[in-house]
């Protein structure tokens, strides 16, 4: 099954005063207001089913076409939720590294990032390195002397980091600062088809959100460039997948707690909702580590772990309902609450002070990172200054400086784009460009004229205008229907988005948008499940579902394979790069 509908809404349980918790609740004035625009109350029915909803099986048509045997068909339905993702993930990643190393250049602000990781995983700071340093890294195959001065830079050490396990591993040169990227870009493609399939309770819906992922060409292209972005977007989608697994383990020790009927089936239990502590969430913990991690990579991670904190708030909300709780914010307050901040924010904190220790471990004569020694020299004096440490100090004294510098950078930039024009592809980022002659660097010696060898950061276009409509579908379903998924991955669309509105007149770009790319491809996701049409659908209406949605699907990998010399820099005709530009503004 693929529909949409195969999980419940977030339900109720509890009713007003003097009313039975099995008895139907008249639905108020505006809720009868809003039927005509699709708006149900909160269902009710098997409690259990609604806190852990079972996983929706294959149709048995589908076997019974592919001529499986019962037992043989069992036995791919076991395996299919891992099988699946891993094949759609082995695709990623082949697309993913072919000829990762190419183009062999320094591209975009990888002459950043990728000299910043080097000097990390060596001295433990950032530092200044020539202006000549990129030829002569690629020039030497990264045999190059390390500078000493101390760099100002205005993002946290963690992607850096991570790029540098890249370098460690094979070496100072393009392969090398664009491998871990690449590993992580593929993992997304993973986390994203198992986070779908739990999401939706469908193998089929979650592999296709990865298999949408992996034909972004906009998370494509990050995910072979050593940016810090790509690192971001892993830990987001890695915290967001714990969470909804820890939904799941909560739900389920709630329904294992319910009274039980002579069927069988679990009753709402007032006193059990509101007093049943959950235990041990161990999810809860490592989704504030990877929150931390995120925020260590770029701040925008500080964003998501009040986003998801809320999120997973509600969530034990609608849980407690759904068992009974009559008072269901309160019992959260009382019972859910405290733990819930001890179990994230801390936690991210901490992480986050920790990807500090190499700055922290440096000298403070001078000699170690920048602004190192500022306690002991500009900061010193003081009458508080006593209670914290040097390198406290000194480490808020960096991080106010780095938030003044964020806020106010206006520098134009020729790609430089609003926020208004990300989700129609109003403005993509050109990362690399060069004009070979025929019969050089790849450029065919029949083309007759030059050639253009792109790297274009440029979202898959069918697959973003597809994606607005998405977001307008999960913004009904989730108002009007009551579905906490669309609520769950509009959330997250709102955490990466719209925060940059805000600074409209700062110079941002259209790639930081990659963050919430995962997040998109879930609500297409879900927008091809409702095509496909909901349980019970007739033949017809399935035949035409299936038809439309596998149209769509099929154009947007058509899209993506017809751009794909421009996401890999590979040399094409003028003319044939000319056609592919079409839209004015992405020039």
């Amino acid at each position: 099954m693929t529909s949409t509908a195969s999980s419940p809404h977030s339900p109720s349980t509890s009713a007003p005063p003097g009313q039975n918790p099995g008895e139907a609740r008249q639905p108020s004035t505006w809720e009868r207001r809003l039927r005509r625009f699709g708006h149900v109350a909160r269902p009710r029915g098997d409690v259990g089913t609604r806190l852990v909803p079972p996983y929706a099986p294959p149709s048995s048509r589908v076997w019974a076409t592919l001529g499986l045997s019962d037992g043989l068909a069992r036995g791919v339905t076991r395996w299919s939720g891992w099988l699946g993702p891993l094949l759609v993930t082995l695709i990623a990643g082949l697309m993913r590294f072919w000829h990762l190393g190419s183009p062999k250049a320094v591209i975009f602000d990888e002459t950043y990032y990728a000299k910043d990781a080097w000097a990390l995983i060596h001295r433990g700071f950032e530092v200044n390195w020539d202006k000549n340093a990129n030829d002569l890294i690629l020039k030497t195959g990264g045999h190059v002397p390390l500078p000493h001065d101390a760099a100002y830079v205005v993002h946290p050490p963690v992607g850096k980091y991570v790029i540098g396990i890249g370098e460690w591993l094979f070496g100072f040169d393009p392969f090398g600062w664009r491998f871990m990227t690449a590993v992580l870009g593929t993992l997304c493609v993973f986390l994203v088809c198992r986070i779908g399939r739990r999401l939706f309770r469908s193998t089929f819906l979650g592999c296709l959100a990865g298999l949408l992922l992996a034909v972004d060409g906009l998370a494509f292209v990050m995910s072979r460039t050593a940016l810090l972005d790509s690192v971001l977007v892993f830990f987001v989608v890695a915290a967001f997948g714990c969470l909804v697994v820890d939904r799941d383990k909560a739900r389920g020790k709630l329904a294992a707690a319910l009274p039980r009927g002579e069927d069988g089936v679990p009753r709402p239990d007032a006193h059990i909702a509101e007093t049943l502590r959950l235990g041990w969430r161990p999810w809860r913990l490592l989704a504030g580590l990877c929150l931390g991690l995120a925020a260590g990579t770029k701040w925008n991670g500080f964003i998501y772990l009040a986003a998801f904190g809320v999120l997973t708030v509600l969530w034990d909300v609608g849980a407690r309902r759904v068992a009974g709780a009559g008072r269901p914010y309160v019992t959260v307050l009382k019972r859910d609450l405290g733990w819930a901040f001890l179990s994230t924010v801390p936690v991210a904190v901490a992480t986050y002070v920790l990807s500090w220790l190499g700055w922290i471990l440096s000298p403070s004569d001078g000699t170690g990172g920048y602004f190192r020694n500022w306690a002991a020299t500009d900061g010193r004096g003081g009458s508080w200054t006593w209670l914290f440490p040097d390198w406290v100090r000194s480490l808020w004294h960096y991080e106010h400086e780095v938030y003044k510098f964020n806020v106010g950078l206006s520098s134009p930039h020729i790609y430089q784009s609003n926020p208004w024009s990300w989700l129609v592809d109003g403005r993509p980022v050109s990362y690399f460009y060069e004009s070979p002659l025929p019969g050089k660097d790849g450029c065919p010696a029949g083309a007759g004229d030059k050639c253009a060898r792109e790297v274009l950061a440029l979202g898959t276009p069918l697959l973003w205008w597809a994606a607005a409509f998405a977001v307008l579908y999960l913004l009904w379903r989730w108002f009007f229907r009551r579905d906490w998924r669309a609520g769950a991955i509009t959330c997250a669309i709102a955490a990466g988005y719209l925060p940059w509105f805000n600074y409209q007149e700062r110079t941002i770009f259209f790639f930081y948008a990659v963050v919430f790319v995962p997040f998109l491809c879930l609500g297409v996701a879900m927008l091809v499940g409702a095509i496909l049409g909901p349980p019970g659908s007739g033949e017809r209406r399935r035949v035409v579902g299936a038809a439309s949605a596998g149209v769509l699907v099929l154009l947007i990998v058509w899209n993506f394979v017809y751009f794909w010399p421009i996401y890999t820099g590979q040399a094409i005709p003028f003319s044939s790069w000319q056609s592919r530009m079409w839209l004015d503004s992405w020039v």
